[in-house]
């Protein structure tokens, strides 16, 4: 680090800013999380220098002996964790992921069904602003609107009047749990291939808190960032055969692979692929599961104080990481955001099912307890932290208690530090 400073004093003061807020704050964005300092070092490494285009093995560059061994242990833990037949350490991030598995699966203009984005859906599942809603022909299933859970007669209906060739289980801000048998059965019914996208729940879901995509679904996508506490990063798992495509001539696998590599990306990131298998080491630990425990354990009381103090929470609770509430009745929620954030608790502002404001400024915010279980809180915590928040929210314009709420932020924030022996 002292290269840095001497070199980029500017960047160097900047970056150790940004730790300084990660320390000083209490992170509740439910796609985020404190990666080990094991994770950090595997990304601080030479291993960025080296051009490794193609798969272990097959490579388009020499001097790769140590990375594709590094390579194929990402892949076998990864198999091995989440029971798969094959893996992919390559995408950059879970949209890639997400683009390459379109890329294996589909053709430009052919139909996909996804979830809606208010309800709970992604950017990357049929966004007209995004690749996804720009490259295929999108139609989306939603929630029931008294229970705000899926639709799953109406996932049907649409499935069989739209006839997709491919159906997503996803979620980026559904807190209740993903039923993929039923997903199956109306895939089955239609003959599509069924995708999971499970970005925010893997954790839960190698942990066994959460039902297990496979093997209902043919391929699934996540990141390494979120409830697994890795490297930012994109993961694919998928079976090896291709049921709809049996006597082809490549297997699913083959697709998936040839859709990340040469179809969407060139060279994969090493150092961030060696930061993934130290992640999915760690996930292989009886700790994670004790943790994954305490991650739903502090959502659901944090999701029970918010319902006490007269808040709506979306779905009126969580099966998962997260919880969305509906603060529109107390003001914008990028106000809220930010009054939440001045006073060191972090948030971001979600839509709410059949929203009617803007996507900038929408009626909700969605608050996730991954980061804030990393740090060691539990549910005595959880439930004052919650108690904090709603006391801002319902009284966002009281200087008075924004000035009470930050003092007791910076109290809990030193009770349960991170990354107290980080050099920097």
């Amino acid at each position: 680090m002292k290269n840095l400073k001497k070199t980029d004093p500017e960047i160097y003061n900047l970056i150790k800013k940004e730790i300084r807020r990660q320390k000083d704050g209490l992170v509740l964005i439910a796609s985020e999380n404190y990666a080990s300092q094991a994770v950090l070092s595997a990304m601080a490494t030479p291993l960025s220098n080296k051009y490794s285009e193609g798969y272990p093995s097959k490579r388009y560059y020499s001097g790769n002996e140590f990375i594709d061994k590094i390579e194929t242990i990402a892949i076998e833990r990864a198999k091995k964790l989440f029971k798969a037949e094959h893996a992919n350490l390559q995408p950059h991030s879970g949209a890639q992921a997400n683009a390459a598995v379109y890329l294996a699966l589909v053709k430009p203009g052919d139909k996909i069904l996804g979830f809606d984005l208010s309800c709970g859906g992604h950017l990357t599942h049929g966004s007209k602003v995004n690749f996804s809603g720009k490259l295929y022909d999108f139609s989306y299933y939603g929630v029931d609107p008294k229970t705000e859970l899926i639709d799953f007669k109406e996932a049907r209906e649409a499935a069989l009047k739209f006839q997709p060739k491919l159906i997503l289980a996803s979620t980026t801000s559904y807190s209740r749990t993903l039923d993929f048998k039923k997903f199956r059965e109306i895939a089955d019914e239609v003959k599509a291939y069924l995708m999971a996208d499970i970005a925010h729940i893997a954790g839960l879901v190698v942990a066994g808190f959460h039902p297990h995509p496979f093997p209902f679904c043919d391929v699934v996508t996540t990141t390494t960032h979120k409830t697994l506490r890795g490297p930012r990063g994109g993961l694919i798992l998928s079976k090896t055969k291709d049921r709809l495509d049996p006597k082809g001539k490549f297997t699913l696998a083959q697709k998936i692979d040839s859709g990340v590599f040469p179809g969407i990306q060139g060279g994969p990131l090493e150092h961030v692929i060696a930061a993934k298998a130290v992640c999915l080491k760690e996930a292989m630990k009886p700790s994670f599961k004790k943790y994954q425990k305490q991650v739903i354990l502090n959502a659901k009381i944090m999701a029970d104080e918010f319902l006490k103090h007269g808040l709506k929470v979306i779905s009126n609770g969580t099966d998962n990481h997260l919880l969305v509430i509906d603060v529109s009745p107390f003001g914008e929620s990028k106000t809220i955001q930010d009054e939440l954030a001045m006073a060191g608790l972090y948030v971001n502002r979600n839509a709410i099912p059949f929203d009617t404001k803007q996507p900038y400024n929408p009626s909700g915010i969605r608050i996730g307890t991954p980061a804030i279980t990393t740090r060691g809180l539990k549910e005595k915590e959880a439930r004052q932290v919650a108690c904090l928040m709603a006391e801002l929210i319902k009284n966002i314009s009281s200087r008075r208690i924004k000035k009470q709420i930050k003092p007791e932020v910076k109290k809990i924030v030193k009770r349960f530090p991170i990354y107290e022996d980080f050099q920097w």
